[in-house]
């Protein structure tokens, strides 16, 4: 078997819901055309981008790489000022990047989550400068310099910082580049337009068509570079949607409770915590200071309490045994899973539920629970030695980095997931 260049394309956001619209457009379809294909890919818990892509690039749950959201735990630090899991420190089990290097392979990486000071040939790691920081010389620091430098003269001008659609479009350029002058075997990629846009203005309506038009457009790019190169015929494509959103009304800040039971208090103008919930949008953790079983006790009952009345939008509190069975990280006791319409956020200033609507706003957030009906996402694969119109089924996210393996015949260990060996010759 072939097994020479591998190009993953993390889709962010690419939901079952957006299959039928997406795959009737020219580059997509044509590699579906030519492969195998499933939009009943199951995410882990919770349904954020580090958590999931950490289980792309080790094959395991979050109780085995403990990367448990996409933000270290940092209590009443705006989101804004916020550090992320941005370095592959983070990550404690072995990774795609890490079995790549042992091989030799050359790889490349462009704003892959979790990946900062990664052993990756070519490295943009998704990173960002928090309060003061310089931009330009954080990514230097945790990315390939003299490639991001190169690239960054070439093409830095198309982006304009975070904004989309030119955050990807500056992506893809990279990839194009990268693709046709350093022929890595290995590329994983993110782009994160329709995640954005959803985020901003709803899981429908005619900007969700317009993104899924541009990525359309940014893959036939990234293909037609692998035609340039000479690769083509020697690549394997990956297409994968890393989770779904649903729209929100309600926003619910749990925090905001604790501080009227004085679990959260201030302290010389300065805010404490014996309990503490740590939003994931569609769920959320709590945390309670090591030893304080009062403040346990008491939140608990503050939590079971609200639970009862549906205004409040918990759907479901899940105790030590239940996260164990969903592979969550093994330091959390108790998360919380927000109804349908409803998230979660942390401060604790704000009214316990805010009605969006009534606010003129409209929001879609993930992080919910990945059995929640219509929450799958899809995957695509094409290449010289994927079947053609195998249809897959139910697949995981975690089964990603066990295919990628098999195709590039790496090293990566044991796994949870498994390679999807049946989608090939």
């Amino acid at each position: 078997m072939e097994k020479k260049h591998c190009i993953v394309i993390s889709y962010d956001a690419f939901s079952q819901d957006n299959w039928a619209a997406a795959s009737k457009l020219p580059h997509l379809n044509s590699l579906i055309t030519r492969g195998t294909t499933t939009t009943q890919v199951k995410s882990v818990y919770p349904t954020l981008t580090y958590v999931i892509h950490s289980s792309y690039v080790t094959g395991n749950y979050p109780d085995k790489h403990h990367v448990f959201h996409n933000n270290p735990f940092q209590p009443f630090v705006p989101e804004n000022d916020q550090d992320w899991h941005w370095f592959l420190r983070d990550i404690k089990s072995p990774t795609i990047f890490e079995a790549a290097r042992k091989k030799g392979l050359k790889t490349a990486a462009l704003l892959w989550p979790v990946s900062g000071k990664a052993p990756i040939t070519y490295n943009i790691p998704e990173i960002r400068a928090v309060r003061g920081e310089n931009q330009a010389l954080k990514i230097l620091k945790s990315g390939s310099k003299l490639y991001t430098l190169a690239l960054e003269l070439r093409y830095g001008k198309v982006r304009q910082g975070i904004e989309q659609p030119y955050l990807d479009d500056f992506t893809t350029l990279c990839a194009v580049d990268t693709i046709k002058n350093k022929k890595p075997e290995l590329l994983l990629l993110h782009l994160i337009d329709l995640d954005d846009s959803k985020h901003l203005k709803g899981t429908r309506g005619a900007h969700i068509d317009e993104v899924l038009a541009r990525m359309d457009r940014r893959i036939g790019d990234i293909i037609h570079a692998t035609k340039e190169a000479g690769t083509f015929e020697d690549t394997t494509f990956i297409v994968v949607g890393d989770h779904s959103q649903l729209d929100v009304r309600y926003k619910v800040y749990l925090n905001r409770l604790f501080a009227d039971q004085g679990l959260i208090f201030e302290l010389d103008g300065m805010p404490h915590w014996r309990a503490y919930v740590q939003a994931a949008g569609g769920s959320a953790y709590l945390h309670v200071r090591p030893g304080d079983t009062e403040a346990f006790e008491l939140a608990m009952q503050i939590l079971n309490d609200v639970a009862r009345e549906e205004r409040y939008g918990i759907e479901a509190i899940f105790d030590k045994h239940a996260l164990e069975a969903l592979h969550v990280d093994p330091r959390f006791d108790v998360m919380l899973e927000a109804r349908v319409g409803y998230c979660f956020d942390d401060d604790y200033t704000c009214e316990t539920v805010v009605d969006l609507h009534a606010q003129g706003d409209v929001y879609a957030t993930h992080g919910y629970h990945p059995s929640k009906p219509g929450y799958t996402s899809n995957l695509i694969m094409a290449g010289p030695t994927v079947k053609q119109g195998v249809a897959l089924g139910a697949v995981s996210v975690v089964d990603i980095g066990p295919t990628i393996a098999y195709l590039l015949d790496l090293p990566l260990g044991e796994t949870d997931g498994r390679a999807l060996k049946e989608a090939f010759d």
